[in-house]
């Protein structure tokens, strides 16, 4: 423990750098003229400046040690203490207002040691407040402690002159045992957390990041503390080592420490009553309110903790929202919803457009004596009330698990899946495509609810939120596989016959399903290596699922081509089979939210560990490149997507071929539609939900008529406009 230490008075503000660390020629101020950038002339106080001062009941150690700009009025400062180098800009006869909250311009009541202040700035019952270079137009009010050291390094994960190694900051993110840790830094995007989190196999590609991280920051000792312009800080007890964008509101806040808060006039950054934040990084845009612990985490743009909620060694991705609950050594991916207070989440990669119930419990470690453990979720991941989950799990994009303790360990491949603990029969049942048969309107208004809340106001990297999209399109080929084998394999067991080589069995699983379903709904289909247990796993309604998954191909691919049609020149089958020629269905990874080939990926990781990509910028920036290749790539993974969906090559696509397929794009939006409104009737139409209105009446004006929802209407309006894109398409 330190101890307290007796010094000189009058050294109070100076030597903030210690000697060995300023380099030869310089003195204890180089840095903090750096940041400063000389935006004001000061000058030295005038002899009758001093004196109002004095009568005001202000003190300095050294009065030839305050600067002043020329737009200095002493009367506007009262009962100060001054220490060190302290510079002053403009000070006139304004009040600075935001809110409710009304106060004059000036410096009162507080001790200030070596600071820089700007212009019309309002320091009102600062107890202590230094080293800090203070924007203009900043509202400081009523805080205990505000300093700043000369070792600070707001968050990031770099180390200064002269510090061991155990000092670093880590985040032990996806993992509890620190086997997936990384190193965090300002401006961190999901992608790079991922990817630094999932290749861990690959320690050249480690040691790279590492060396980009490193070189992002200065390891010289002695940078000021900031406080952009407009900023208002009140009624906060320690803020030490913070750096604030500018136009950002913190108040009430009660201990942060080592933190990064980017925060612009565009996306104010505010954090509010009783939160309690150490070693971290907020995005432009965030909120933290209402008694929130984080503590060594990373926060994305337009993402939002309150009520209680803790996060802990963990990334929190772009417009995620978490309230109430714990999270911990997790990696979450934009669009993640998690707001009850019952709900905790610890070991775990969530990819995004995910929303975790009351009471679910995911990654209790209850079938291990050890911390090693962790659950990979793909995007759209609905685990349900009290799900309880064990290390290690997967799932697919899209699964929805219904409420239950699952006792074993799953592994999901199928998307779009219903999973379900059914314990009167002692088996785990799974229903494929699960949405798409019968919640229609959750699925699509999801995906139209993740993009609305997108309030980004620079988009570092491009988050796809369509569920049909490549990701989920590798995953529906993979379950139509699984599906036809297990099928198969079924039937033969049913009829006692050898087993036969995997071809063979998926096309008489095909044959199975597309032709013959109704003996297929006689067959008890069994899932393999989907749960860690000896007790049976239950595919349900396989036929209809092995349907569905092939018109959420069909649609996919049609709609696809169709966008890719109306953004290029390229309107015709035949310019598309000239251009995508030779194209192949490949494997697509989520990158952070961003979909992007695993080609392009392996090409990106081997370009970083060859250092073609040295620097993290550099690095976002091939995110972006390949963001502008997303659309033509989707395009020719939609054409390969259709040709092996209905295995025949392009030369064998006829005119007739290619309006059939149309048309059933058609067909397929309406239905799209229709079931939209069909499972939004099945609230109304439901007697136990009507049971708490008296009338019909009472039940509209509380639920809205379902025949003026505006999402259903859109839904029917796509469908419309798609039809017109089709036929257009088709007459040209």
């Amino acid at each position: 423990m330190d101890r307290i230490s007796q010094k000189p008075l009058n050294r109070v503000g100076y030597d903030f750098i210690t000697p060995s660390y300023i380099p030869e020629g310089k003195d204890e101020y180089y840095l903090r003229e750096q940041q400063s950038g000389g935006r004001i002339n000061y000058r030295s106080l005038k002899a009758y400046e001093i004196e109002v001062l004095v009568k005001n009941a202000n003190q300095a150690d050294e009065w030839t040690d305050i600067k002043v700009s020329d737009t200095f009025d002493p009367q506007l400062v009262r009962n100060c203490h001054f220490h060190g180098l302290v510079r002053i800009g403009a000070l006139q006869h304004f009040f600075l207002e935001y809110h409710d909250l009304k106060l004059p311009v000036g410096l009162y009541n507080s001790t200030i040691v070596s600071c820089d202040i700007g212009d019309n700035v309002v320091i009102k019952n600062v107890d202590y407040l230094a080293h800090y270079i203070i924007g203009n137009q900043v509202i400081l009010f009523n805080i205990n402690e505000m300093q700043n050291t000369n070792h600070s390094k707001f968050g990031n994960g770099s180390l200064k002159d002269g510090e061991p190694e155990e000092v670093r900051v880590w985040l032990e993110i996806c993992n509890e045992n620190g086997g997936r840790r990384v190193l965090p830094f300002e401006g961190m995007l999901p992608a790079d957390a991922w990817l630094w989190s999932k290749f861990r196999n690959r320690p050249i590609l480690m040691e790279r990041f590492q060396e980009m991280t490193e070189s992002e920051f200065d390891s010289r000792r002695g940078y000021y503390g900031t406080i952009g312009d407009r900023t208002v800080i009140k009624s906060t007890r320690i803020l030490k080592d913070v750096k604030v964008g500018t136009d950002a509101y913190i108040k009430g806040g009660n201990k942060l420490k080592n933190l990064t808060i980017n925060s612009s006039a565009a996306s104010p950054t505010q954090i509010g009553e009783g939160v309690e934040m150490v070693n971290g990084i907020m995005g432009f845009g965030s909120r933290s309110f209402y008694g929130v612990k984080a503590v060594r985490f990373v926060m994305g743009e337009n993402t939002t903790l309150k009520y209680g909620a803790r996060l802990i060694n963990s990334f929190l991705g772009d417009n995620a929202t978490i309230s109430c609950c714990e999270v911990l050594n997790s990696l979450i991916f934009p669009a993640h919803e998690q707001h009850h207070n019952n709900s905790f989440l610890v070991a775990a990669t969530v990819m995004g457009q995910s929303n975790i119930a009351a009471g679910a419990t995911i990654g209790s470690n209850h079938n291990s004596r050890g911390v090693d453990g962790e659950i990979v979720a793909g995007r759209g991941f609905w685990p349900g009330l009290c799900v309880s989950l064990k290390h290690n799990s997967r799932f697919a994009s899209f699964c929805l698990l219904s409420k239950g303790d699952y006792p074993s360990e799953l592994n999901i491949p199928y998307p779009f899946a219903l999973v379900s603990n059914n314990e009167s029969e002692d088996c785990l049942q799974v229903l494929p495509a699960y949405w798409w048969l019968y919640n229609m309107y959750a699925l699509a208004r999801n995906a139209w609810k993740f993009g609305a809340r997108d309030q980004r106001s620079v988009k570092a990297q491009t988050v796809v939120f369509d569920f049909l999209a490549p990701d989920t399109v590798t995953e529906i080929f993979q379950a139509l596989h699984l599906l036809e084998i297990a099928t198969a394999e079924a039937y033969l067991q049913q009829q006692a016959e050898k087993d036969l080589p995997e071809k063979d069995l998926r096309q008489l699983g095909r044959r199975l399903l597309t032709q013959d379903s109704t003996r297929v709904e006689q067959l008890e289909i069994r899932g393999t290596q989907l749960e860690n247990s000896r007790r049976p796993v239950k595919i349900l309604k396989a036929p209809q699922a092995y349907q569905a998954y092939q018109e959420m191909l069909h649609y996919y691919a049609i709609k696809t081509l169709l966008e890719f049609a109306e953004s290029t020149e390229k309107r015709q089958w035949a310019q598309w089979s000239e251009s995508f020629s030779g194209s192949q269905r490949e494997d697509w990874a989520n990158l952070g939210g961003q979909l992007v080939q695993r080609s392009d990926l392996d090409a990106l990781l081997r370009k970083v560990e060859n250092k073609e990509i040295s620097s993290w910028k550099a690095l976002h920036s091939q995110y972006q490149y390949l963001h502008t290749l997303y659309p033509s790539k989707n395009a020719a993974n939609a054409f390969a997507t259709l040709l092996e969906l209905y295995g025949i090559t392009a030369a064998e696509v006829t005119d007739s071929q290619w309006n059939e397929w149309l048309d059933n794009a058609i067909d397929i939006a309406e239905h799209m539609a229709f079931q939209t409104r069909k499972s939004r009737e099945k609230d109304y139409d439901n007697p136990f939900q009507q049971a708490t209105y008296e009338s019909a009446e009472e039940m509209e004006a509380v639920l809205g008529n379902i025949a003026e929802n505006s999402f259903i209407l859109q839904m029917e309006a796509d469908a419309r406009h798609f039809k017109q894109r089709i036929n257009a398409l088709r007459n040209r």
